[in-house]
């Protein structure tokens, strides 16, 4: 911790892609509250804005008139979340707001979707997500249970203080419920599915997926197969992330154990990794053109959503998705990194399903936002009616084969942008033996090829490096791609 940052405890506090977090040394009760009382200085002023139609006067009129509504407060299954949530609760109760305080840690989409469901102000949720256990963090969603945009996370970050509190007649209250299960109930009803005699092995990895994303499973009939569903807020040592080196025995559950899907959470449920009998840990990317192209042909009738609709995907997103939409004559969004941006997306053009390729996915109807819990069921609903393994293979026989990887080059964060300001200037007519048909600058630069493949070139934001991401028709191409990446960034870094 720097002096600066000890000296002002603001100066320590960012939100980045989602939200803000820190090893438990910084992230301490004292920032949580600046937060949260950062939090409610921004609703409070956001409100008056709108209310007067342009700019808060600060007149008394309009102050008396702010209804300062209810904010849910959810946290995941950390150490010490649940007491970073009591903070915030009396925080916010403080500045005059109703918290709604979850009784149990539970996945970040639910709390998400009890601030659309109930049409509530917000809600503040503790949760580092996949960061291993020495982590935690705070997200803030609006009211439409989207991720909060820069506008809304920079006016927090300018309104972090140390709380303050109305009279004590003018605090709200601090009330615990079960929020878990108005959301089962909704999720069930959303995807009407039958899974009566299919086996599902789910992997919670200790996260806040734990008996709620098994038991929706469980309630649409299917036989269950729980791997560390048990709580252990140190998740067995490790990170509660996704990826198929952290998730052998789910794999050998599907491949060799006799189960017809597998199912695994991230720390807070918002994200989805899925094992296939055939495939073992399904790329996301093609378990997103799969339920994509699932919703497209009726999607069970799931939500009543549709069987049209645009799709929304990040740049690092496989172009299988886009080869799916056009086979149904849709049309494809692409936005940068971060899930915000896809949500932002899908709102604003009523899109059928969002998604990335790190595993998050949302679905119109039901949330704009990640929500790796329904998508369990709805990738199981999926599976049931067709094998996911036999529509894979039937859209890649149809749109051919596609293969991604991904580099990093070690850049320090002061010298990214010029390093993309050099690009800028130096871009190649040729990568790899094929001509550059566009550039795009969605985020940093992404090459298209003539051939079909593509070449990213974006700094990371979360760590000191630029990301080089390459997709073509196979591994082999895949290699070229990022080698000739390598060569193009490294001489700039």
């Amino acid at each position: 911790m720097t002096d600066d940052a000890a000296a002002d405890p603001a100066a320590a506090i960012e939100f980045g892609t989602d939200g803000w977090r820190a090893t438990l040394e910084t992230f301490t009760d004292e920032r949580v509250r600046w937060v949260a009382q950062g939090v409610a200085t921004t609703l409070r002023e956001r409100a008056t804005v709108d209310d007067d139609g342009g700019g808060a006067t600060g007149d008394e009129d309009t102050d008396a008139e702010y209804d300062p509504g209810t904010v849910a407060v959810g946290y995941d299954a950390r150490e010490h979340s649940r007491g970073f949530a009591e903070q915030i609760s009396r925080v916010l109760a403080a500045n005059g707001h109703d918290a709604l305080l979850s009784e149990t840690d539970l996945p970040t989409p639910i709390t998400a979707w009890t601030v659309t469901d109930r049409d509530l102000a917000g809600a503040l949720v503790v949760t580092a997500s996949h960061n291993p256990p020495e982590y935690n963090g705070v997200k803030f969603l609006p009211s439409d249970g989207t991720p909060a945009l820069p506008p809304v996370t920079d006016a927090i970050e300018a309104n972090l203080a140390e709380p303050t509190a109305l009279p004590e007649t003018e605090w709200g209250t601090v009330e615990e419920e079960d929020l878990v299960t108005p959301y089962l109930d909704h999720a069930v009803a959303f995807v009407p599915a039958s899974l009566d005699g299919r086996r599902i092995a789910y992997d919670a990895m200790h996260g806040s997926g734990r008996g709620v994303t098994d038991d929706l499973l469980a309630r649409a009939g299917a036989d269950v197969d729980r791997l560390r569903c048990e709580s252990d807020p140190e998740f067995g040592g490790g990170s509660p992330e996704p990826e198929p080196e952290r998730v052998t025995e789910l794999v050998e559950r599907v491949t060799e154990g006799g189960a017809h899907l597998g199912v695994v959470n991230d720390g807070d449920a918002d994200r989805i990794g899925v094992v296939t009998p055939a495939r073992g840990y399904l790329d996301p990317n093609l378990f997103f053109a799969a339920i994509y192209d699932y919703l497209l042909d009726g999607g069970g009738d799931a939500g009543n959503v549709g069987d049209v609709g645009d799709v929304v995907r990040t740049v690092s997103t496989s172009s299988i998705v886009d080869r799916v939409a056009a086979a149904h004559e849709q049309t494809v969004h692409e936005t940068a990194v971060g899930f915000k941006w896809v949500a932002a997306a899908m709102g604003d053009h009523d899109a059928l399903m969002g998604g990335e390729e790190s595993g998050g996915f949302g679905v119109r109807g039901h949330l704009r936002n990640k929500d790796g819990v329904l998508l369990a069921l709805l990738a199981a609903a999926a599976d049931a009616e067709e094998a996911l393994d036999d529509r894979v293979d039937r859209l890649l026989d149809e749109h051919g084969e596609i293969h991604q990887g991904r580099v990093s080059v070690d850049c320090p964060d002061d010298r990214k942008q010029a390093v993309l300001d050099e690009l800028d200037g130096k871009l190649p007519n040729e990568v790899a033996g094929s001509t550059v048909a566009n550039v795009s600058t969605v985020d940093g630069f992404k090459i298209a090829l003539e051939d079909g493949g593509w070449l990213l070139v974006r700094p990371s934001g979360t760590e000191p490096k630029m990301r080089i991401y390459g997709e073509g028709e196979s591994e082999e191409r895949v290699d070229e791609l990022l080698a000739a990446g390598r060569d193009v960034v490294e001489p700039l870094v």
